[in-house]
């Protein structure tokens, strides 16, 4: 441990994670369905990814903004797998304080992207329902791919002073984590100083970015839903909408976990670990993998796309 100048804190060298509470003798186990939920997760956006960039006819906004997800989705994947691997696969619960920083960073930044795709995601149906002759010429693909870019140098630099606060917090001895990775709202609870700072701008991150973005969605649908109603024919209504099915199941995906785990980390000291746990894990591996799932069967035109690579992957006789 790197000591400071005072001898009743200090900042450690590394924390510990956990895994599933009150079921160690078993994460060899519960590895098999760890891994295969990773598989899942890089073989379903991985094909998604694969299709949009191959097929042309996809290269439109709301393909381009479901690759956008599918890629934030992956990175989140991404970033958890070495402390999830280790700890069911190898036994590892130690991560450093540099790689939990780090580890941190990337989830929470990847994280705030969902979020903003999602909303992007809700404009586009907007604008597809409301001005569907003037869809492409409003949602062109270099305001599509700056959108992208803002989403990303948004969430990168709304995360970078996180890791830099809490490297000037003193910590008192406590290193030990409550779940498998690395999160803001479980790290916040082991310092021993002042952390008003970091929980004034943690709120401001969560209130700025998820809470922004979840009362927009629902403001999109508001909108949404009004124009369905001014609709005339009931097949013209139920074509609309049935074009927001997929999303909607990506939104509610994505946020009733969150919520959930949101909850956990503010009555934590309430709640049995192994809910935690639980609760951390589905925050962790529901979205990426029901959004390829929904979206290969919601969307006709990704269902082709994947019957194609599979066709032109049987071997000829």
């Amino acid at each position: 441990m790197r000591n400071s100048s005072s001898s009743f804190w200090f900042l450690p060298t590394t924390f510990i994670l956990v895994g599933i509470p009150g079921l160690e003798a078993e994460h060899i186990w519960i590895s098999i369905p760890v891994c295969l939920m990773y598989i899942i997760i890089f073989l379903g956006n991985g094909t998604i990814l694969h299709i949009i960039r191959t097929d042309t006819a996809l290269h439109q906004p709301m393909y381009l903004f479901l690759a956008m997800l599918a890629l934030a989705e992956v990175s989140v994947s991404v970033s958890t797998l070495p402390t999830m691997l280790g700890i069911y696969l190898f036994g590892t619960t130690e991560i450093s304080f540099e790689a939990c920083l780090l580890q941190m960073f990337f989830i929470h930044s990847f994280s705030i992207m969902e979020s903003a795709v999602l909303l992007a995601m809700s404009v586009d149906r907007f604008v597809a329902i409301y001005s569907p002759l003037r869809y492409t010429a409003i949602l062109t693909l270099p305001r599509i791919f700056g959108t992208g870019t803002i989403i990303g140098l948004k969430s990168i630099m709304l995360m970078v002073p996180l890791p830099i606060l809490l490297r000037h917090l003193p910590f008192c001895g406590h290193n030990a984590l409550s779940h498998s990775y690395c999160l803001h709202p479980n790290l916040i609870h082991l310092p021993c100083g002042d952390i008003s700072t970091n929980n004034i701008y943690g709120l401001f991150i969560v209130t700025f970015t998820f809470g922004l973005d979840s009362l927009l969605i629902l403001v999109s649908y508001g909108l949404i839903l009004h124009t369905v109603l001014g609709i005339t024919t009931g097949e013209g209504r139920r074509k609309s909408l049935s074009t927001c099915g997929s999303h909607v199941c990506a939104v509610l995906a994505y946020y009733v976990p969150m919520i959930g785990l949101s909850m956990v980390h503010r009555f934590g000291y309430h709640v049995l670990p192994l809910l935690q746990a639980m609760m951390a894990n589905a925050y962790l591996f529901l979205p990426p993998v029901v959004n390829p799932i929904v979206y290969s069967i919601k969307a006709k035109e990704i269902r082709r796309g994947i019957v194609r690579m599979l066709s032109e992957k049987r071997p000829r006789v």
